[in-house]
């Protein structure tokens, strides 16, 4: 067996990639400046957690088959530099997952937004039909200790994240997984930081297309993907078929007679499970097996899990930040509790989010909320090294909604807000939606 270090091992996917080589067989070192849970906790319980934070150079030596390097270490790490000079192999974890997947049969989902959620209902339908595969999905699944699996199986499943790969290879990690198959969920510009323009957002999604070797579905209702397919016959969009609202899910009309009722719901949801199915159909799965499989999807962390469903108070917590992703959860939301009185709270936290022009973008998306509550802490600005804007600058830019500059005050309203619940003549459904964590507001 190998050893493979793992330059900043704490990231979401590095420290399962770890966990997975770990479990394997293979022997495993790491760093990190910081460590949170529950990666730290998961790494200790397998004696994976380093001793100290920091980066220690010694850590590296000839004998390494591999380093892999997370998108935290920037280009000057002093473990990076020391493998740089000792001629280590260096990968980055898509390379690393490309390098175990070179002679598998590859099928990536990808998109602004959904993919996680796609990548797991793949995994479902195929593991309920007995199918044996590795994967990489971006959330903690139920029935998968990890969000990596590696084995000897013919096929991947690959969530493709658009983001850049490493310090050292600027590319985005989908860019690495050449697929045989492919689905694209939507392109709505996001990671300002790194696509300073929409042009550029498009154009690592048009490699991405150019890679792709035998066919790709795409959501047919988004105008730039349906330009990126044209005059490419291996391209194939898919929508929603016929669809009802149900109290606790979607029923699910197909060819006008076999319906099939869905745990989620979301229109969104119900055109990416259509696209899903036909990728599950070009991999041997029955049209009618692969709906009726997704019956029991148990869903993905932090995208509309349901955190509370009994009371006066159904709760709902989504990973969604980019406005895309803002519009499609809220509208979900409001079509599947019509008659809920609705609050929809929202943390801006990403880089794109905290920019002044991107947050423009935001405007209006929370109106079918009864009240709108935005989150912004003044020490993520600061950390970013941007200019922390006034809670009217905020307001201003979003649109109706009530601005809370500190996470206490998030919390103390809430409060209030639950205890006046008997004054309101509805009972209410929450929305949170961040890609953080409100600041350690308790949700629930």
């Amino acid at each position: 067996m190998s050893h493979y270090h793992f330059i900043a091992i704490g990231g979401a996917v590095m420290h399962n990639l770890a966990l997975e080589l770990h479990a394997l067989g293979h022997e495993i070192s790491g760093s990190d400046d910081e460590i949170f849970d529950p990666a730290a906790s998961r790494l200790q319980a397998r004696g994976l957690l380093p001793d100290a934070l920091g980066w220690f150079p010694e850590k590296i030596n000839a004998q390494l088959e591999g380093v892999i390097l997370g998108m935290h270490a920037k280009a000057d790490n002093p473990e990076l530099q020391k493998a740089q000079e000792l001629g280590v192999p260096i990968f980055s974890f898509p390379a690393f997952v490309h390098e175990h997947a070179k002679d598998k049969t590859r099928i990536v989902l990808a998109g602004s937004h959904g993919k996680t959620t796609c990548t797991a209902m793949l995994m479902h339908i195929l593991k309920k039909e007995g199918i044996k595969f590795d994967y990489l999905v971006g959330s903690t699944i139920a029935g998968y200790e990890r969000m990596v699996g590696l084995s000897n199986a013919p096929l991947m499943i690959i969530e493709g994240d658009e983001y850049l790969s490493s310090a050292l290879d600027l590319r985005s990690k989908f860019l690495h997984y050449k697929p045989h198959y492919a689905l694209i969920t939507g392109i709505a510009w996001d990671h300002v930081n790194v696509f300073p323009t929409l042009q550029s957002y498009e154009d690592t999604f048009r490699t991405f297309c150019n890679q792709v070797k035998n066919r790709c579905w795409f959501y047919g209702g988004d105008a730039t993907l349906t330009k990126l397919a044209e005059n490419r016959g291996s391209f194939h969009a898919y929508g929603a078929p016929a669809f009802e609202t149900l109290g606790s899910g979607t029923r699910v009309i197909i060819d006008n007679e076999q319906d099939y009722v869905l745990p989620f719901f979301g229109r969104h949801n119900i055109e990416n499970a259509s696209g899903v199915v036909e990728i599950a159909v070009q991999l041997g799965v029955s049209r009618a097996a692969a709906w009726s499989h997704l019956g029991d999807f148990p869903g993905t962390a932090k995208r509309l899990e349901c955190l509370q469903s009994s009371g006066t108070e159904i709760i709902f917590r989504d990973f969604a930040h980019a406005p895309s992703k803002v519009a499609a959860t809220v509208s979900a939301v409001r079509s599947q509790f019509e008659d809920r009185y609705f609050l929809s709270v929202f943390e801006l936290h990403t880089y794109s989010s905290l920019q002044p022009e991107f947050m423009e973008g935001y405007k209006g998306l929370f109106e079918a909320a009864e009240e709108a509550w935005v989150l912004f802490d003044p020490h993520v600005f600061e950390l970013k090294r941007m200019p922390v804007p006034s809670k009217e600058e905020v307001a201003h830019r979003l649109g109706n909604v009530r601005v809370f500059d500190h996470p206490k005050q998030l919390a103390e309203a809430l409060n209030v807000w639950r205890l006046a619940s008997g004054a309101r003549s509805r009972d209410a459904v929450t929305l949170w939606m961040s890609s953080g964590n409100f600041g350690g507001v308790k949700i629930v």
